[in-house]
């Protein structure tokens, strides 16, 4: 292996190359074999872990990226939805249309930003919905928007018949739901 070749940091291709190499080289027993077996056996161990939780590159959403944003979603969302602080916020928003549309926002804002600004992980935008639209932020906010509604109702948290602030004490839910499902995608880092 050429000196050059030494200073850079190894990937599995390398040991992979220097494999099949050694490989045809066994086969005519010459000389060289052990100082080249010896050589890959130094490469294999300077190879770092190949998937490491943090600063790996994230594309797409998948099925697995799904789950890990419900199950951030719920653990952010229990303590939301038996806690009487988000009725009372809800309650509030409901009064204050204005209020309403920026907690929204921000719970959208917090999200991207926890993505895309934070840097927590390289999180990439891969074949976004009609050209623009990321899958990522869209999957986490359905997913967080879908159960703070299927949670808050069906725990007979939210009185459906007055929608408004029914509607305005789910999304109080939500918003935290949707920073908790961010957080679980993206902390494991798949």
């Amino acid at each position: 292996m050429a000196a050059e070749e030494m200073d850079e940091e190894p990937d599995v291709d390398d040991l992979l190359d220097e494999l099949e190499a050694l490989e045809l080289a066994v086969a005519d027993e010459d000389q060289d074999t052990q100082s080249r077996v010896r050589e890959s056996i130094r490469m294999a161990r300077r190879i770092d872990d190949p998937e490491p939780v943090f600063g790996r590159v994230i594309k797409g959403f998948d099925r697995h990226d799904a789950a890990e944003a419900l199950v951030g979603s719920v653990v952010f969302g229990i303590p939301m939805a038996i806690e009487g602080g988000t009725l009372e916020a809800g309650e509030y928003l409901a009064t204050h249309p204005i209020y309403f549309v920026g907690t929204l926002l921000a719970g959208v804002g917090i999200v991207a930003g926890l993505l895309y600004v934070a840097e927590i992980q390289d999180v990439r935008v891969v074949d976004p919905i009609l050209g623009v639209i990321p899958r990522r932020p869209l999957g986490l906010l359905t997913i967080a928007a879908l159960t703070a509604f299927s949670m808050m109702t069906a725990w007979g948290r939210v009185d459906w018949t007055d929608p408004w602030v029914a509607l305005c004490q789910t999304t109080v839910c939500f918003v935290g739901m949707s920073i908790g499902g961010a957080l679980g995608d993206i902390l494991p880092g798949s």
